[in-house]
């Protein structure tokens, strides 16, 4: 069992939790991701790694609530326990060698970005950070993110907040200025992640995305994670999440994801606990 040690809501929609989990948090990097269970007969959800505290063992997540899991997650409070809590799995984020890159987070993706963004600026990288969501009453993580770059740039699509626009316009006009990177990672949404490689193409930079297909085990056994990428087929969990952006192919990646789209909605929408079931036939 994982003790849960803190809880803060960053917005109405997304929760940040720290996990008590030394020995996750004692091998934990950039870029890696965890699986959880809130008990033994609830879903697997994979959730890349927000952060870690190496000395107080704990791990932090921050996700949004919007399937059952993560809405279940999300009523749980600090002292509450969760019953699985598995990693650290996958690659973590190639940071070494960079002089200058650029990260690029939409929505609850900033948060996957930020320990990244972190990570090349620990290994001595020049680091620019743009960050997009909807509006300013969704945004997260403005100051951390501020603290992790050299150059930040945020951005709404309704221009409440911020500059006025997609991740991608800013991105061109950096592009465009004559700003060099060794790298470009991006990651949120993968319509946003598609357009940020079709952006960075034409000018020859180097972009990896994060990817997040649909994953079961997490050890490359299930294959329910696998993408085409440069023709080949890779496996999120193992091979991954991180992918050169140019080479995936975000058509079939987009059609994987929306497989269980109406079976998910469903039972959000009619699941019922067992437990308050069981209460209403005692009262009755």
């Amino acid at each position: 069992m994982f003790k849960i040690v803190r809880k803060k809501e960053l917005n109405a929609n997304v929760t940040l939790m720290d996990i008590e989990a030394p020995f996750i948090a004692k091998k934990a990097k950039a870029g890696q991701f965890i699986i959880f269970r809130i008990d033994e007969k609830a879903e697997r959800v994979p959730l890349t790694i927000a952060g870690y505290d190496r000395e107080k063992g704990t791990v932090t997540i921050i996700f949004q609530k919007v399937g059952f899991a993560t809405i279940a997650l999300g009523a749980l409070n600090e002292g509450d326990y969760i019953q699985d809590f598995v990693g650290p799995l996958g690659k973590p984020t190639p940071v070494e060698g960079k002089k200058r890159v650029c990260v690029v987070g939409g929505g609850v993706g900033c948060a996957i970005a930020l320990p990244s963004a972190r990570a090349f600026k620990e290994a001595g990288a020049e680091v620019d950070v743009i960050v997009g969501f909807r509006n300013k009453d969704i945004v997260i993580l403005e100051d951390e993110f501020k603290a992790a770059s050299d150059n930040m740039y945020l951005m709404t699509d309704d221009g409440s907040y911020g500059e006025h626009g997609f991740v991608t316009v800013k991105l061109q006009q950096l592009l465009e200025s004559g700003r060099e990177y060794d790298e470009v990672l991006a990651i949120g949404p993968v319509p946003m992640m598609k357009f940020v490689c079709k952006t960075t193409e034409p000018f020859g930079v180097h972009t990896s995305v994060s990817l997040n297909p649909i994953m079961v085990d997490g050890t490359g056994m299930c294959g329910g994670c696998r993408v085409t990428v440069g023709g080949e087929t890779k496996f999120a969990c193992v091979d991954g999440p991180e992918f050169d952006g140019h080479k995936v192919d975000f058509a079939e990646l987009m059609s994987r994801n929306s497989t269980y789209r109406t079976r998910e909605a469903d039972v959000k929408e009619h699941h019922t606990c067992r437990m308050e079931a069981m209460g209403k036939e005692l009262i009755k």
